[in-house]
């Protein structure tokens, strides 16, 4: 480890795309400590202690919600916005074919136009934050001219992260989303660390090597799953190009365990926190039917047995959905037909097909169990030693380390590639 650190300082180029990254997101730490005019800090810190949804919320936003800061959406409604044109491929098939089959062109049209949906999202997301935190009283009254100016600016915040976010992609080094998430993660971290170290009772001594244990375990299953993979074999037959031989070679069809990463739990997050805000909007209007859906909406996301299920059952059905949109046994074993490829006792072309198909959903069962149940680990260890552990809970531990791992991989991929140039 010492020697890759010592090659990434020495090389000009990956040293200054790092430090380049490092910039990005203390500017992004920075937007997210200037704070939006006219907020109650009492108020606001006993609207979050007492609501553990807006808690998860202002993990996902990076810490900015808490603040009430100029990016106090983080990068939920760009999230949002990719989640409902995923939802939208599966409805148009023109849409699929554009982001797939069109090459680099066709996948930036639909990147554009998953921004210029973002913005609309945010703009109502902000409004209906605003409304929210006026009725608890966190945000005073405000003018007309002032609620403008509050959407305009956070509309604005979001679209700033959403652009750090694709800079810091073009760089190679990570995912820009993921990472803006996981620095917004880990600089909660001194004060969620210095709160529990001001809470400590001694007699509860024994839960907190619990909940010590339970942490390192679930590091070690992140690392564990993230890293596992199924090979499956694959031959290559011989063939004549010209005047040479080709072909006869065998290797392999890496299947990971986790193929969506942590995508399922960021999908399964952003609806949850969607439909707990439009709840908690719609509970304070005058109407007396649909207030009290929404009273009765919001208590059952209060209620942790409710939340836990649909939690867990959701990053479920995400990490199917979103390995179905990732990856396609038809077009594998079309590729690898046409390469001259097959699997060893399975024919080509359908019955491939059917074979990747049915391991890919037995591996992807295992994923998906492991993070429903990484997701709702904080509830259980809650639940357990009475320690809050929102702030550095499962989900949280499942970003920092699957985040940390994609980012040496990266790196290492391009210490690689500078090797082979030199060579």
């Amino acid at each position: 480890m010492k020697e890759k650190i010592v090659q990434i300082f020495k090389n000009e180029e990956l040293r200054k795309k790092i430090f380049f990254v490092l910039a990005l997101l203390v500017t992004f730490r920075l937007a997210a400590n200037v704070p939006l005019p006219g907020v109650d800090t009492s108020q606001l810190e006993k609207f979050f202690s007492e609501n553990q949804l807006f808690g998860l919320m202002n993990m996902f936003s990076g810490g900015g919600l808490s603040n009430i800061s100029i990016v106090l959406l983080g990068v939920g409604p760009y999230i949002t916005a990719s989640i409902i044109m995923q939802l939208l491929t599966m409805i148009f098939p023109r849409l699929d074919q554009l982001n797939k089959e069109e090459g680099e062109a066709g996948r930036q049209k639909f990147n554009a136009w998953t921004r210029w949906l973002t913005v609309p999202l945010a703009g109502l997301q902000t409004f209906s934050m605003i409304t929210i935190l006026r009725g608890q009283g966190v945000i005073g009254t405000l003018l007309p001219m002032d609620i403008f100016v509050m959407l305009v600016i956070a509309t604005a915040g979001t679209i700033f992260l959403m652009w750090l976010g694709e800079l810091i992609t073009e760089k190679g080094i990570g995912n820009g989303v993921s990472l803006i998430i996981f620095a917004g993660i880990v600089a909660s971290l001194p004060s969620g660390v210095s709160r529990m170290i001001s809470t400590f009772d001694s007699t509860d001594f024994f839960n907190y090597v619990l909940f010590a244990a339970v942490g390192l375990f679930t590091i070690a299953g992140v690392v564990m799953v993230n890293e596992g993979q199924r090979n499956i074999p694959i031959s290559y037959a011989k063939r004549m190009k010209g005047s040479t031989m080709q072909g006869g070679t065998s290797t392999h069809l890496p299947l990971k365990v986790n193929q969506a990463g942590v995508i399922p739990i960021i999908f399964a997050v952003s609806i949850i926190l969607f439909f707990g805000v439009a709840a908690n909007f719609f509970s304070g209007i005058g109407n007396e039917t649909i207030s009290g859906i929404a009273q009765y909406v919001n208590a059952l996301l209060q209620n942790q047995l409710f939340y836990g299920s649909v939690y867990f059952i959701m990053v479920v059905l995400f990490t199917y959905f979103y390995t179905a949109v990732i990856f396609d046994p038809h077009k594998i074993a079309e590729n690898l037909q046409k390469q001259g490829g097959y699997i060893p006792g399975i024919r080509p072309g359908d019955n491939t097909a059917q074979y990747l198909e049915r391991i890919i959903n037995r591996i992807i069962l295992s994923g998906a169990l492991f993070l429903g149940s990484i997701a709702v680990l904080p509830l259980v260890v809650q639940g357990a030693t009475g320690i809050q552990v929102m702030t550095i809970g499962g989900t949280s531990i499942l970003i920092v380390v699957s985040v940390v791992i994609e980012m040496i991989k990266q790196i290492e991929g391009q210490l690689v590639m500078r090797d082979y140039e030199g060579f």
